[in-house]
């Protein structure tokens, strides 16, 4: 039977902090590629939930994420390209993080990941 080097890690994150590690590991196995802004931005979105759009641009502008709301919107347009986001509504959009991330933002959060390599073997 092989053998295999197990590591095992317990880490107590702040809630954004969760969030951003669920993110980042969607991103990472999903081949996705994303700025620390655009990641600190879909994180902002995650702790505070479904938003109303302008509201969200200009809180994102406030926590200093991006410079100005339209690169907010441009990025959020691209988010909701990669599937990262859903948008709602006509004249006053709401915002939030796509329900299929699975991603979860409220609680007490335990993540559970069983990640492995397996290293073939040649008779």
């Amino acid at each position: 039977m092989a053998k295999a080097n197990v590591v095992e890690k317990k880490i107590r994150m702040s809630r954004r902090d969760i969030v951003k590690y669920q993110l980042v590991s969607h991103c990472f196995t999903n081949s996705i590629p994303h700025s620390d802004a655009e990641l600190d931005c879909l994180t902002l979105l995650g702790v505070y939930g479904e938003c109303d759009l302008a509201e969200f641009c200009n809180l994102t502008v406030d926590e200093n994420i991006f410079k100005v709301s339209q690169t907010v919107r441009n990025f959020l347009t691209k988010a909701e390209k990669l599937q990262l986001i859903e948008k709602e509504g006509k004249s006053r959009k709401k915002i939030k993080l796509n329900d299929d991330l699975k991603i979860q933002t409220k609680g007490t959060i335990v993540l559970d990941y069983k990640i492995f390599y397996i290293e073939s073997q040649e008779l």
